[in-house]
């Protein structure tokens, strides 16, 4: 098994595009002649769009994008631009008097990191999908959904930490296998290996790390909103052949991932998504992708937070091992 570049998985294209000044931005998969796809949401709070497409009993069998955006439930107006580009392409469903392009989105709740009235409109979708299509950029860490994602915030915005996004892929034969991973936690973020946390709910004094999970457990008292939005969001991408329902297995498999390297995981306040798609015909059984698919999911989280550089006044992990 040897690691691979994200991008180096044949059948995906995949571009980003952010607003730096804003603290926002969106990362667009593409696959030109459609993907099959499955999708396992378990967060209370996500907002996205056109996700029961991923129903198996939903007619569309392929997809031909989606779209891990910003600016919570207004940052869904995205996909309308990837809709755009692609139309102009000629990628979508035949219906006869134009092509429709199938776009899913999800977005991550980053409104209180920059300006919260800048959001990914049509326009950076476009722009996000033009890149993927024609000058594929990604690149882990501050870019794409990843330049406005924190962790750790149940104390408030003053102890969380920068995070972003991240990416792991390996090969086996001719398999090959990886994750996108948007981290924008409620909770800590831990080494699936070691056990270590290595991000999330700073001390007082912002110099080191506590737990989330122990700081919850010191009130029973109801809280009534926790940044309803966090969520962490990934995309599993295989070139094994499945259809919808056995990709929304492996999707829900590829949550064991999250729960791993994430404490608290999949509260009220998380729209923790998890999409896995299939772009190839690769023979490969359904349990053992599900397993690789945690893992992968797991190392991408780490990436997110080893690659994530300081910003907008919250520190990054490198940053504060530095302290």
């Amino acid at each position: 098994m040897t690691e691979l570049p994200v991008s180096e998985i044949r059948g995906i294209r995949i571009g980003q595009t952010e607003n730096v000044k804003a603290g926002t931005g969106c990362t667009v998969l593409v696959c030109e002649e459609g993907m099959r796809a499955g999708v396992d949401i378990r967060g209370g709070g996500p907002a996205s769009r056109e996700t029961p497409l991923l129903n198996p009993l939903m007619a569309a069998q392929t997809i031909h994008a989606i779209v891990l955006g910003g600016g919570s439930a207004f940052g869904l107006g995205a996909a309308n631009g990837v809709m755009k580009y692609l139309e102009e392409k000629q990628i979508g469903f035949d219906v006869g008097v134009t092509k429709v392009p199938l776009v899913v989105q999800s977005d991550i709740f980053d409104l209180t990191v920059g300006d919260p009235f800048t959001r990914p409109d049509a326009a950076m979708g476009y722009e996000a999908a033009k890149a993927a299509m024609e000058a594929p950029n990604y690149r882990d860490g501050n870019y794409g959904v990843g330049c406005g994602a924190t962790v750790g915030k149940i104390g408030g915005m003053e102890t969380c930490m920068k995070t972003g996004i991240g990416s792991f892929a390996v090969q086996l034969g001719a398999l090959q296998i990886g994750a996108i991973v948007v981290v924008n936690a409620l909770g800590d973020v831990y080494d699936w290996k070691t056990g270590k946390q290595v991000a999330g709910l700073l001390t007082e004094d912002r110099t080191a790390l506590r737990s989330t999970s122990e700081y919850m457990k010191g009130s029973l008292e109801v809280v009534k909103n926790r940044f309803v939005g966090n969520t962490t969001l990934a995309v599993v991408i295989t070139n094994a052949a499945f259809q919808k329902a056995q990709l929304c297995k492996i999707a829900g498999m590829a949550q064991d991932g999250y729960a791993r390297s994430i404490r608290p995981v999949h509260t009220s306040a998380d729209g923790d998504s998890i999409y896995a798609v299939s772009v190839g015909n690769v023979a490969a059984d359904q349990d053992v992708i599900g397993i690789l698919a945690a893992e992968v999911v797991s190392e991408a989280i780490l990436r997110a937070v080893e690659k994530a550089e300081s910003a907008y006044g919250y520190p990054s992990a490198a940053e504060l091992r530095q302290k």
